[in-house]
């Protein structure tokens, strides 16, 4: 399936984890590769489990593939996350920048010993706070490859649809952030907002907010809640907790809204 000319790296949406959510586009683009490279962080967590999103990606392609897939797994450059090296947003970009060269590293040794077509499977849509874009767009400065981007279902998209939603009020903006950003936006005067990666919920101050929030939507543990923030945080955090246990990761997202 290698293509004529240079070979091609596709990075594929996958959506959040309901395979049926996978689109066609990305289930063509999954068959067209020779292989996947995939990331496993086995080992870094506590108790030194394995990765349960490595054995997720091996059950989407278990279903949407015609034929056993290929995988070739490299064990997760570390990442610093100590308070004390990425508390400053310069010294967090210093960081994160790191780590994805130690991937670019990685994945160009990979690509040295594994001739053919690779494909990248992100959760939800490579555009949403993934940098999968960034670190392929390194290694093309090193290889002569050929990108090709899938877009996927995004978790933004299905906390929406699961919470019966709207994302924005009639002619009102929307701001996407991060946990780690969440209260900034508050203070710069935003108030509706979408809050990805989240480390842990804390909203202090805003308890007559109202919250939607999903954790690992799309996949069998999926867990919602939705209420004003002072009523419903510590069932939040209870939810958390149940995902944790049960699928031994969480990856949550929420919109806040001021009240009205």
């Amino acid at each position: 399936m290698t293509s004529s000319g240079r070979r091609r790296i596709k990075i594929i949406g996958v959506g959040p984890g309901d395979p049926d959510q996978v689109t066609l586009e990305a289930v063509a683009a999954m068959r067209s590769v020779d292989y996947f490279l995939v990331t496993d962080k086995s080992g870094t967590a506590k108790g030194g489990m394995p990765d349960p999103l490595v054995r997720a990606r091996e059950e989407l392609l278990d279903r949407h593939l015609d034929r056993p897939a290929q995988v070739v797994k490299i064990a997760d450059p570390p990442r610093e996350r100590r308070a004390e090296f990425t508390g400053t947003d310069a010294d967090y970009r210093a960081a994160v920048d790191a780590w994805h060269r130690a991937r670019v590293e990685k994945y160009l040794a990979v690509l040295d010993e594994h001739p053919g077509d690779v494909g990248f499977l992100v959760w939800g849509d490579p555009a949403f706070y993934d940098s999968t874009i960034r670190v392929v767009d390194q290694i093309a400065a090193e290889v002569d490859v050929e990108i090709d981007v899938i877009p996927g279902i995004s978790s933004v998209q299905l906390l929406a649809a699961r919470h019966r939603i709207v994302l924005h009020e009639v002619a009102r903006p929307l701001y996407v952030t991060t946990g780690r950003a969440a209260l900034d936006a508050v203070e710069a005067g935003h108030d509706n907002i979408v809050v990805m990666l989240n480390r842990v919920v804390d909203l202090p101050g805003l308890g007559d907010w109202r919250i939607w929030w999903g954790g690992n939507l799309g996949t069998r543990e999926e867990e919602l809640v939705a209420g004003t923030v002072g009523e419903v945080l510590p069932a939040i955090e209870e939810a958390r907790e149940r995902l944790r246990a049960a699928a031994g990761w969480v990856m949550d997202i929420y919109l806040l809204r001021a009240p009205r």
